[in-house]
């Protein structure tokens, strides 16, 4: 049985029920019932009648959609402290979602009266739900490649629709031009106004149409793991920057009169390095709570865990049996070609040239984009080509002529290559010499990431070398960038890591969202062995000691017993006494 006290801690927590009192929250919080299901049992199912709201107070849950016809995936889990059945309750519809227990799970049940009650009573928390509805809703609409396997969108949202309205101002009003552009050509029944009006009116709708992309495309998310902020302008700029959750020191909000009135905000998010600012998003406050709930999570996981190191450490100290933990799981970053043995053997070697990013045991190599070496070495290529030309240019004229030839005789009569033929390789050697010098000075630059550490590696052919290397764990924030259309058409760009008070820059890496992602992965598994490793020393003197204190349990129960006097004490005592007159005969008279 949950008592109350227990309930309404774990209400306080989720930001639907911010703004209210404990009085408030215990109230609430004696509506629900306990529900135990066991695992692999399904919760409801899609397209159900919405009968309550769930909070898991133990255990995990499943939250499934079809996939296709005759099966369905997860999507998301959800873990304690979550929450779902929501959404149907406050649009009135039927569940959209099959929810299934993966372990034996505990849920408070909040029935569908009490749900309506709830918001009709304190309507300051519809906004509450309604921002986690949408962010829930904008999270399944959107697919993003870059999350890892375990990785769980709570929060996302975009800019105000303030910002898109602000952004098309300018294009409206620019519709006078083809406007004006008709009504000339109408007066003047002139076809060059009008079909200059049809190219303006096109070029405004592309121009609107682009903003309203470019507003789409940026995303403020938090996830189980980190803040992010995604900026993409369309054909010209790519940005992630992101921090993880444990580096969060304080959540904030910032409004201006209009954004008072129209509920938009900013939320600045501080962190070790600087602060992320989501800014004109909807709702702030509400959006501010959600990022809090979950930084507190990560916290309070971070004190259980361990507590639990702790008691694994004891028990393995008193020679009981330990579950064995699941070491955390790395994903996979290389991904073998299956199709790569149907491939021709130039392609393949190609590839094998220009690699760009390999694995080696367990340690993953980044190259810098061939576009960088093309940048780098056009020169040599182009006279390499050249020459290469005038090689192929010759070899025709020889072939076609009926006077020159490849060999011909001297005045001698000793058979002769013939000059240019000759002279045009040995020409080339100083310039292919040339093109590998660049090739290879391209191929030394690398970054490379292993399973303790970062190295930004740049060694010049036949000359220095310069390394640079950090922890893992060490690192504060990560953030990468695509500028140009080059960088955006090829997906290359630069992934900035923050180490304490300096900075790395993986430059001109492909795919550097992948990059981005890598590291993060690899970084949250290090902090996870960091943290069950440290302290390792005291938690092993500490288990001793409660270790001998349980196996000497019995001796310290005992009762304590009083040693006998001896004779000799006995004497010692007598002698200690002062000096008294003793009356044999019996009281003395006066």
């Amino acid at each position: 049985m949950i008592e109350l006290k227990q309930r309404v801690a774990l209400i306080n927590k989720i930001h639907l029920f911010n703004g209210l009192k404990e009085d408030q929250l215990a109230s609430i919080a004696v509506k629900f019932d306990e529900r135990e299901v066991p695992a692999n049992q399904t919760v409801f199912k899609r397209g159900d009648k919405p009968e309550g709201f769930y909070v898991i107070f133990k255990g995990k849950v499943n939250v499934m959609r079809p996939r296709d016809k005759r099966d369905e995936e997860v999507l998301i889990w959800l873990v304690a402290g979550d929450y779902f059945g929501e959404e149907a309750l406050v649009e009135n519809r039927n569940r959209s979602a099959t929810i299934t227990t993966s372990e034996n799970t505990t849920l408070l049940f909040l029935s569908r009266q009490h749900f309506n009650e709830l918001l009709v009573k304190y309507p300051n928390l519809k906004p509450n739900f309604m921002v986690a509805i949408k962010s829930h809703k904008l999270a399944r609409a959107t697919k993003f490649d870059w999350l890892g396997p375990k990785e769980i969108i709570y929060f996302v949202a975009r800019r105000h629709k303030l910002r898109l309205y602000q952004a098309l101002v300018v294009p409206f009003l620019s519709l006078a031009v083809p406007l004006g552009l008709f009504a000339w050509g109408a007066l003047v029944s002139a076809v060059t106004p009008i079909a200059l009006g049809v190219l303006a009116l096109l070029f405004i709708l592309g121009w609107g149409i682009w903003n309203a992309i470019d507003w789409s495309n940026d995303y403020y998310i938090v996830t189980n793991q980190r803040v992010i902020w995604l900026e993409k302008v369309v054909g010209l700029y790519d940005s992630r920057e992101e921090a993880p959750l444990s580096s969060i020191l304080s959540v904030g909000v910032e409004t201006d009169q209009l954004g008072r009135i129209l509920d938009f905000g900013n939320v600045i998010v501080r962190t070790f390095v600087g602060r992320l600012e989501f800014d004109y998003v909807d709702h702030p406050n509400q959006a501010a709570e959600m990022i809090r709930e979950y930084w507190e999570r990560i916290k309070s996981i971070t004190t259980v865990s361990q507590k639990e190191v702790m008691k694994n450490t004891i028990l393995q100290k008193l020679g009981r049996p330990v579950e064995k933990k699941k070491e955390p799981e790395l994903p996979p970053i290389f991904t073998a070609d299956n199709a790569l043995a149907k491939q021709p053997l130039w392609w393949v070697a190609f590839k094998g040239v220009f690699t760009l990013r390999a694995e080696d045991a367990g340690k993953v190599i980044y190259h810098k984009h061939w576009i960088v070496f093309l940048e780098q070495a056009w020169q040599p290529i182009l006279i390499t080509l050249g020459m290469f030309a005038l090689q192929v240019w010759r070899g025709i004229i020889l072939f076609n002529s009926t006077t020159e030839s490849f060999f011909h005789r001297n005045p001698a009569g000793a058979l002769r290559p013939d000059t240019i033929t000759v002279a045009l390789p040995m020409l080339s050697l100083p310039v292919i010499a040339w093109l590998i010098w660049e090739y290879v000075d391209w191929k030394n630059d690398m970054f490379l990431l292993t399973p303790e550490e970062i190295f930004d590696i740049d060694r010049k052919p036949f000359g220095k070398e310069e390394k640079r290397a950090a922890q893992l764990e060490s690192i504060l924030s990560i953030s990468y960038k695509r500028e140009g259309i080059i960088p955006s058409l090829f997906n290359y760009g630069t992934v900035e890591i923050t180490v304490g008070g300096s900075k790395f820059d993986f430059q001109d890496v492909a795919d550097p969202a992948s990059v981005q992602a890598d590291i993060n992965r690899r970084r949250m598994v290090r902090i996870a062995q960091k943290n069950e490793n440290a302290g390792k020393d005291d938690r092993e003197r500490f288990a001793t000691w409660i270790a001998a204190y349980h196996e000497n349990i019995d001796s310290f129960d005992a009762p304590v017993k009083k040693p006998a006097e001896s004779t000799t004490d006995q004497q010692t005592a007598m002698n200690t006494q002062p000096n008294t007159p003793m009356n044999i005969d019996g009281p003395a008279s006066d």
